[in-house]
């Protein structure tokens, strides 16, 4: 194949397990033109990384050129001889077709089975409903259609040299190089409220580590900056710092959850730039199945309140929001100092963190 298209997800934590997968892609026809086609906001997700030759932004409500039929006419200028749809959406499936690309892969969801040349089917439970599996694994799948041998599940993320600049200005105000040991706190979910965290918690648990002797610094996106205050606020502590402060980007988000020690995240993006970089990371789980975001990482804690309503994948909480807020501070606090050790004992995953430049 001379140029393939790849669809990548819509979530950012999705582009991040979708690693493995891009990587293998790209190893097995390295001669192809290996095109991106995404959403701006996962965009930087891929910021450095060497695997892509070209990237078509698409925005069904952005600006004219990123609409459905300025990407079908990018796509029909070289048309692709296979489109790699990783995300299930009868549109993703319809423009790979106007678009002219010869062959289309992926999963066979939403009525688009007959725009797909080589078909998968989700792995049914019982009553025949979608079983949770790994998107990690479906991703991997999905390559395999073409002929790519089995792709692991060791994610990658790269950085560029701009994102360096920004998380050194970061470090630099924020004075955290006086730390051994820094620990993230990633209160956000783009997903919706009901992944939230107690700010009130994060603010308990930011408190005990700066009593411990680590620097705490709280992770936001510009919709998350009154939330980081709010933490920073409540915990009381010189040590516990927050980026929102600062100039935001995903590019920064990413080069300072490489500088960690260890990450304690809601199920959201940066949970996975954690594991893609080596980052001990613990993630609170809530309404969300831990099943179909699992990803293998060995210095990874998952903490999930059995509830009876849960877990409901529900965006916002109709009742009591009992999954999140019957979470301790105390129980998080006790998986970190599981994974904290690593920071000093297993150094090897940090050593191999990459960036481009």
């Amino acid at each position: 194949m001379n140029r393939i298209a790849v669809f990548l997800p819509n979530w950012i934590g999705d582009v991040v397990m979708a690693t493995p997968a891009v990587r293998a892609l790209r190893d097995h026809f390295p001669a192809a033109k290996l095109t991106a086609v995404c959403k701006a906001y996962v965009a930087d997700t891929f910021g450095g990384c060497p695997w892509f030759d070209d990237t078509i932004l698409f925005d069904k409500s952005g600006p004219a050129d990123r609409r459905f039929w300025a990407v079908a006419a990018k796509l029909r200028a070289e048309p692709p001889d296979a489109a790699v749809l990783f995300p299930n959406s009868l549109r993703a499936a319809v423009l790979a077709k106007v678009g002219g690309c010869r062959q289309v892969y992926g999963f066979a969801r939403y009525g688009r089975d007959a725009l797909l040349t080589k078909r998968l089917y989700p792995v049914r439970g019982v009553g025949g409903r979608p079983k949770p599996v790994p998107a990690i694994d479906d991703y991997n799948r999905i390559v395999r259609l073409l002929g790519v041998p089995d792709p692991g599940r060791r994610m990658e993320l790269f950085t560029t040299p701009l994102d360096e600049a920004a998380a050194d200005e970061a470090w630099l105000r924020l004075k955290l190089g006086r730390f051994r040991t820094v620990v993230g706190l990633n209160p956000g979910g783009a997903f919706g409220s009901s992944k939230y965290w107690p700010s009130a918690h994060f603010a308990d648990l930011a408190r005990q580590l700066a009593d411990r002797g680590c620097g705490v610094v709280v992770l936001c996106g510009p919709a998350e900056r009154p939330t980081a205050d709010e933490i920073v606020k409540l915990a009381d502590r010189p040590a516990v710092v927050s980026l929102a402060s600062g100039p935001l980007s995903i590019g920064l988000t990413k080069a300072v959850v490489r500088r960690l020690g260890l990450l304690v995240t809601t199920d959201s993006g940066p949970r996975h730039f954690a594991a893609a970089f080596g980052v001990p990371v613990v993630t609170l789980f809530g309404p969300t199945h831990i099943g179909w975001t699992e990803t293998y990482f060995k210095h990874a804690v998952h903490l999930q309140k059995p509830v009876p309503c849960g877990p409901c994948q529900l965006r916002t909480c109709p009742l009591d929001h009992r999954c999140m807020t019957t979470l301790t501070p105390a129980e998080v606090l006790a998986a970190a100092d599981r994974l904290l050790p690593a920071v000093h004992t297993d150094v090897t995953p940090r050593q191999e963190r990459r960036h481009a430049g």
